[in-house]
């Protein structure tokens, strides 16, 4: 997803234009991914969340002479339309060069619980001949009814956590509402390009305390923030309710996926998966998910993907972490 999502870039920008912020764990696979590319990576001793992440692409971004706007993409989602999704970029590049920070606001198709919403103001900004909306508000994870709300308004977006800010933007809102995290990583920057940097990325990482550029900057920001309206196809693949969405060219005549040895009997709007080596039978079942492996089976209600959560969690406490 890494790959797709620089080669869905490429429109836009060179690879010697690309940084990539990702964990040590996973520099050598992309090394090899991108070999012979002049792909830029800078690899977190440990993972801090998306606050140090993108202070770090910044500072980074500086140390290139980036100037102007800058995109921070998170590199796990799925895009659907590359060309709708490159156009609203273009446009927050060209907004976000006149100061801000501009985000792009993923039209939403569905009443979604998994992911936070941008509430938009009422009146649209004619920029450069499209239109931009101020963001009145981040607004965290709702329940369904009001996910329900939300989409009836029509003032409301998906948040994607896509950024579009230049470099000394980014890190001003660091310094006012991350103190500490700015301390840190003015002490990257004097370092930066230099054989002294790995060694001072791991004791500046070791101090740090995760957070969200969301909840850290975003949801406190009296800054300028824009939101431009992205009907892409996006999705984070973050449930198993976007992966059966995803893979609608798969599905049945009665709607259904099956990604496994199964049989299925009346059964419509289902997700089956397996991989625990053994036939999967199914009758009856309406809007469900059947995941087999060798280790367990879960069995659950497919528009309640997210709240799978809460079984991982009672798993963690009853000491049966190993059937994660």
């Amino acid at each position: 997803m890494v790959l797709e999502t620089c080669d869905r870039l490429s429109p836009l920008v060179r690879d010697d234009e690309v940084i990539l912020v990702l964990g040590q764990e996973h520099l050598e696979d992309a090394k090899e991914i991108f070999k012979g590319r002049g792909v830029h990576m800078i690899a977190e001793p440990v993972g801090r969340n998306t606050a140090p992440c993108i202070g770090l692409g910044a500072i980074y971004s500086q140390h290139l002479g980036y100037e102007g706007a800058v995109a921070f993409l998170p590199a796990d989602h799925y895009i659907g339309d590359r060309a709708a999704f490159l156009k609203a970029l273009g446009q927050a590049g060209e907004l976000a060069g006149s100061g801000g920070i501009v985000t792009l606001g993923i039209v939403p198709s569905r009443p979604e619980t998994g992911y936070g919403y941008i509430r938009r103001d009422k009146g649209h900004i004619d920029y450069c001949g499209f239109d931009a909306y101020k963001v009145l508000e981040f607004v965290e994870k709702p329940d369904f009814e009001k996910a329900r709300c939300y989409l009836a308004s029509g003032d409301y977006f998906w948040n994607g956590g896509i950024f579009v800010a230049k470099p000394e933007t980014v890190l001003e809102e660091i310094r006012e509402h991350l103190p500490d995290l700015h301390n840190g990583l003015m002490r990257l920057k004097r370092s930066v390009g230099t054989r002294a940097f790995e060694a001072e990325l791991r004791e500046v990482y070791a101090g740090l305390v995760g957070i969200s550029f969301d909840y850290g900057i975003m949801e406190k920001t009296d800054g300028t923030v824009y939101v431009i309206p992205c009907d892409c196809g996006w999705s984070d693949v973050g449930s198993w309710a976007s992966l059966y969405e995803l893979r609608t060219s798969e599905q049945d005549d009665h709607q259904n996926v099956i990604d496994s040895e199964a049989l299925l009997i009346d059964c419509e709007r289902s997700f089956v998966t397996g991989r625990g080596g053994r036939l999967v039978a199914c009758l009856g079942l309406k809007n469900c998910l059947v995941v087999d492996t060798p280790e367990a089976v879960l069995v659950a209600d497919l528009d309640r993907s997210q709240d799978i959560r809460k079984l991982v969690a009672q798993l963690k406490r009853s000491g049966k972490g190993n059937l994660l």
